[in-house]
């Protein structure tokens, strides 16, 4: 039977509570049945996780075997499963009764944040080497939104141009699977690459060791541009310099910028043309 104390997560009009509401809010839809064990267990997490998250996305409940139509419509084929509405439409989806800490990065991950707005900007502010205002838009959205992985990336950035011994904490609540791990990954080896700043003469003797340091610098002041024609100018001197370290650089620059990024869009190619 249907425990009629969450009687508000359920719904007898599909169209209206998940379709033309999500239009306003994003809207969480839970596909079970009352024979499905799994569901009994990731049921009352998604209840709980809603009712802290008022306001933020809301959560439906559908009995697929109340709503055959509904679940064929949705291509429901095993149950528990989880599917994200967001204008209409569904934008992401999982299945199974995956661990509490798998569904908050799940969450995280796929809703968009209410600061959409801010976030762009503090990005548009990193690219154009503005670590400084973009700290003061970020530290308060984190604040507000602590599993917000968007903003925890960006604020790493920030701080990998200020104080880039600080990015390993920051970045440490990004765990695999979080579509910003990579990123992360990216941050934290730009990170251990600047520390060649404070030892330098730990790089052994080579015709391509000033203009790597020279590349370094670059990046850890935020000029990626001038960064990224250096290294490729090592790799085509000495690629095997520093364990293949300016390519490396590289690829984290291009995974921290992002694929759409006018630099990533015109260094990409040019990398891979020096490696041949």
């Amino acid at each position: 039977m249907i425990d009629t104390n969450n009687m508000e997560f359920y719904t007898d009009n599909f169209p209206k509570d998940v379709i033309d509401r999500s239009y306003a809010i994003p809207v969480v839809v839970d596909f079970w049945a009352e024979w499905c064990n799994p569901c009994k267990i990731i049921g009352p997490i998604l209840e709980n996780l809603a009712n802290k998250n008022k306001g933020v996305w809301e959560l439906v409940k559908v009995d697929t075997e109340s709503n055959p139509q509904i679940a064929a419509q949705y291509n429901i084929r095993s149950i528990p499963s989880v599917k994200l509405f967001i204008d209409g439409e569904v934008t992401n989806e999982f299945s199974g009764a995956i661990p509490e800490a798998k569904i908050i990065e799940w969450l995280s991950d796929s809703i968009p944040s209410r600061y959409a707005s801010e976030l762009k900007g503090a990005r548009e502010l990193l690219v154009n080497n503005n670590p400084d205002e973009a700290s003061g838009i970020l530290n308060p959205i984190i604040a507000l939104e602590p599993e917000n992985h968007e903003a925890i990336i960006l604020l790493a950035w920030a701080y990998l141009i200020s104080d880039f011994e600080q990015t390993g904490k920051i970045i440490e609540p990004i765990k695999l699977g979080s579509k910003y791990f990579d990123t992360a990954q990216s941050i934290k080896h730009l990170s251990e690459l600047f520390k060649l700043l404070q030892n330098p003469d730990s790089l052994g003797e080579d015709p391509a060791r000033n203009l790597y340091l020279d590349a370094v610098n670059s990046a850890h002041a935020g000029n990626f541009e001038k960064s990224l024609d250096i290294f490729i100018e090592v790799v085509k001197i000495n690629r095997k310099f520093d364990n293949d370290g300016a390519r490396k650089a590289c690829i984290s620059i291009f995974q921290l910028l992002g694929n759409e990024d006018s630099l990533t869009k015109k260094y990409r190619p040019i990398l891979s043309s020096s490696l041949y």
